[in-house]
């Protein structure tokens, strides 16, 4: 299987999805016209749909089916849903550098820390007295 993606999952022809989801090929021509769905092809030029096609395929249905969106909310939806996963990873990377650098900046240093110390020793020197 060549195409625009280049793995080797199992893919399946428009034919078996449509019978599998109860749906016209047609319908599934549409949602690739409206940009909704995004089949590799064959070299044959043949679509074939990954796991994740089905899988967005599923929300798809669900939205246009179970809940009447029409497939112009349905774009923005998905199209948020990204935007969302997107915002998620970019805090949890943000989080992440967050971490590392605080646990830089409270780790002790070895020169200045006895290493079996749990907390950070401050060392306070007394005051000069003035004469007077």
């Amino acid at each position: 299987m060549t195409g625009k993606r280049e793995s080797k999952k199992a893919a399946f022809m428009i034919s078996a999805v449509a019978e599998q989801y109860q749906l016209h090929p047609q319908t599934l021509r549409l949602y690739e016209r409206e940009g909704l769905l995004k089949p590799s092809r064959s070299e044959g030029n043949t679509r074939l749909y990954t796991q994740e096609d089905l899988e967005r395929l599923e929300v798809i249905l669900k939205l246009t089916r179970d809940l009447g969106v029409n497939l112009a909310g349905v774009e923005i939806i998905l199209n948020m849903r990204e935007r969302m996963s997107e915002m998620q990873r970019q805090i949890e990377a943000f989080v992440s550098s967050l971490n590392a650098e605080m646990s830089q900046r409270v780790r002790p240093s070895a020169s200045s820390q006895p290493s079996n110390s749990l907390i950070p020793v401050i060392q306070v020197r007394p005051r000069p007295k003035k004469a007077g």
